[in-house]
Order: structure tokens, then sequence, then C-alpha cells
């Protein structure tokens, strides 16, 4: 058997053990596509306790889901990991883009219940980091669109009609913008803390 048959049939079995309960399976597959999955995360999320939440949440969601059953292609485990880790770090970038710095709790919120302050802090950094990556964009219509489609969540047509958009030069627009920030973020996750200062 040639390694590119032996490949699929490999996943095919484990996912097949997952979906039968074998607990050592699940082991298996946590120790076999781990290091792929943190290494992919790592180009997203430059933040070592970042990829090791989004890896941890991977697993678990694969899991879930090969267990149900919900593997269309059980000899391709690895593609589906990949492809799931990498829409986590979108979905946590999103979310992460569209908060709004909270105003501070009141003094009796501080009991237990609702965010730590330390959720909180994080929470101000991060969206601090997202204004100072918009700031950075090289465009005033670059900045307009992400922060009007993504953090103020307008509708596309309205943007377009302000923007003097077509609907198809609206998604080109939108895909450069996002590229550019995508690469201001990747440069600013690189830098040292000393960088930084």
């Amino acid at each position: 058997m040639r390694a590119s048959d032996a490949t699929p049939r490999l996943e095919t079995d484990l996912a097949s053990r997952i979906r039968t309960g074998d607990r050592i399976a699940e082991e298996e597959l946590v120790s076999r596509f781990n290091r792929g999955v943190t290494l992919l995360l790592r180009r997203s999320a430059g933040d070592p306790s970042l990829v090791e939440d989004l890896a941890q949440e991977t697993f678990r969601i694969a899991l879930e889901k090969i267990r149900r059953g919900d593997l269309r292609e059980p000899g391709k485990v690895a593609g589906f990991l990949c492809s799931l880790a990498r829409n986590l770090a979108i979905e946590h970038f999103r979310r992460a883009s569209s908060r709004r710095i909270p105003d501070p709790p009141p003094e009796d919120s501080l009991s237990g219940e609702g965010p730590d302050p330390l959720e909180l802090l994080l929470r101000e950094e991060q969206a601090r980091i997202v204004r100072e990556i918009l700031a950075e964009l090289p465009t005033d219509r670059d900045r307009q669109i992400l922060l009007r489609f993504y953090l103020a969540e307008e509708d596309k047509a309205a943007i377009c009609r302000d923007l003097g958009l077509s609907s198809l030069h609206f998604n080109r627009v939108l895909f450069r913008a996002r590229e550019r920030y995508r690469e201001l973020f990747q440069e600013r996750t690189k830098r040292t803390p000393e960088e930084t200062r």
C-alpha cells in the first residue's frame, strides 16, 4: 500500500474508533494532530495562551462532531481539523474586533458574577489593538469599510451607496482592506514587547 493511500485509511480508522467511544483513539487524535493545529493557529494568533485555548476548542468540537458522525469525509481528518481551527481563529478575532470597550462594572457586581477584572482588562487591550491597527490602515476608505461593515454592522447596500461602490467593487475593496488589516495585525503580533514600547 502506498503512503498516499495509507493516510486516508488511517484517518478513517481513527474516526471510526472515536465514533465507537474508543478513548485511546481520542487521545491518539490529539497527540497526532496537536502540533499541526498549534502551528496553524500560531500564524494568526501570536499569543501562546490564545493559541492553546483555540487548539483545545478545536479538538473539543472535532471530537464531538466525530462522535456524532458529523464528519462527512472520515478519510480527511487532518483537513477537517485545519478548517475547524482556522474558522475558530477567524471567529475569535471577529468577535474581538466587534466588542466595544465595556463600561466599568458597578462595584457590587464584582462579587463573582459576570466577567472578572482580568477578562475586562483583556477585552480592553484587544479593543485598543484593533483601533490602533485600523488607524494604521493607509486609506480612509479601508478604515471606513471595515469599521462600518464589521464593527457597526451596517448594511452593505448603505455602505456601497455612501462610498459610491457597486456590489462587486465593494467585495474587492473589502477583501483588500481585510488583507491589509491582516498584514498589519501579523506584523504587530510578531513584534517583541520591547519594540511595542
